[in-house]
């Protein structure tokens, strides 16, 4: 039988003396546990929830990795570069690849009868991934987009819509200049979408591959680049490093150098924000575990103290102090797991609510989302809860080395 966890249950569960000065020091033992828990649970679900939605919304207009003319990424033009199936074979069979898809850029002017905006336009085939835009469109649908022959269909953001007073289904004129001279073309608005990442839905419209790529006066085997998936997004600088080998610095039929840009590489100031609110979660957490620890230890204190009679009796019947302090440290654990489980339940209450009902609000212009975003990941949570248990249980260790220092004959005597 183990003794001091028999004798640690027994004054857990004691429950009787509610004059007794440890109940308070108990309870604010298990608060500051709980409160703790459920702080850094939210804050990590906040973060995580924050980090992945706007990393999506970069990735849904930018993929993972980015495969381009060499000179596209030496200056702000666009430069064509030979994206035709032999290539797009190539880069399917990088491992890791999951999707590829064409894009071309071309820049123009829409304008109505009272307005005009210059746009950009993105020219997609029918390798177009639409998920990412399904999930973010407001009115209409998504174009069934070619690379064979213009549908003469456009996909633009709410924000362009609201600036120049049109409606899904209304038609709308583009215009284009370049060297070429002024080109006019006449587009239906078949869809719209709403990121709240302003600095995409500014700018960015969508319109077939074969439109963008006539416009711009290039071969139909020639494109801005591909954007490329891979399966896991945490190695996506390892899957780029095969780019590194067998596509960059090679050249097409026309002479023209392929490079590849990773995500993080072509928006380092998005990606450097995201990675700052890591520090942000580790100074909460390490607030959360003074706070959880300081309170832990004060409460032990206090018990210990006020079971000093005890502490006499059991070493004069022949305890050892390390028994007598696994008796504490025992005692000590049964409090801390009641402040896990609350705070887990509080902690876990609130992200469901959150998700379920959006309670916390944002200002999409300042944040990008219209509501606090929250991401329940388990595995982390349990290490979370784990890693709290072990520290407070440790860092009592020390405290703990307090009862060798009570004698026997006068805490028997002691009041």
């Amino acid at each position: 039988m183990n003794l001091p966890l028999f004798i640690a249950k027994r004054i857990y569960g004691n429950h009787q003396d509610k004059k007794k000065v440890s109940r308070p020091a108990i309870t604010i033992a298990i608060a500051g546990i709980t409160i703790g828990l459920a702080v850094m649970i939210v804050s990590i679900s906040i973060v995580l929830g924050f980090k992945h939605t706007i990393r999506n919304k970069v990735i849904g207009f930018g993929s993972h990795i980015q495969v381009t003319n060499f000179m596209s990424q030496m200056s702000s033009n666009y430069y064509p570069i030979v994206m035709n199936d032999s290539m797009m074979n190539v880069i399917r069979n990088i491992p890791e690849v999951t999707h590829v898809e064409r894009f071309a850029y071309k820049q123009g002017i829409l304008k109505t009868d009272s307005d005009f905006l210059g746009v950009m336009f993105k020219g997609v085939g029918p390798e177009f991934n639409s998920s990412f835009i399904q999930q973010n469109l407001i009115k209409g649908t998504v174009p069934s987009f070619s690379d064979e022959k213009s549908g003469n269909k456009l996909l633009i953001s709410k924000n362009m819509a609201d600036k120049l007073k049109v409606k899904a289904g209304e038609r709308i004129f583009a215009y284009f200049i370049d060297d070429a001279g002024i080109r006019v073309r006449k587009f239906t608005i078949q869809g719209i979408y709403q990121t709240n990442l302003n600095q995409y839905d500014e700018y960015i419209c969508y319109a077939d591959l074969y439109t963008i790529v006539k416009l711009n006066g290039w071969a139909a085997d020639q494109a801005s680049g591909a954007g490329v998936m891979v399966k896991d997004f945490e190695r996506v600088n390892e899957v780029e490093s095969y780019f590194i080998k067998k596509i960059n610095k090679t050249e097409d039929s026309y002479g023209e150098t392929y490079s590849s840009q990773t995500i993080q590489d072509i928006n380092p100031q998005i990606f450097s924000w995201l990675n700052l609110l890591d520090l942000n979660v580790l100074i909460i957490i390490i607030l959360m575990m003074v706070v959880a620890t300081v309170t832990m230890i004060s409460g032990l204190l206090i018990i210990i103290l006020e079971c000093t009679n005890m502490i006499g009796v059991l070493k004069a019947l022949g305890a050892t102090n390390r028994s007598i302090r696994h008796v504490f440290l025992w005692f000590s654990a049964f409090v801390i797991g009641q402040g896990l489980i609350i705070g887990d339940v509080i902690g876990f209450a609130i992200i469901l609510l959150q998700k379920q009902f959006e309670i916390l609000k944002l200002d999409p212009t300042v944040y990008y989302i219209n509501a606090v975003p929250v991401e329940i990941n388990i595995p982390l949570f349990l290490i979370l809860n784990v890693s709290t248990f072990v520290f407070c249980v440790f860092v009592l260790i020390a405290p703990s080395y307090l009862i060798s220092h009570i004698s026997p004959t006068k805490s028997i005597r002691y009041e």
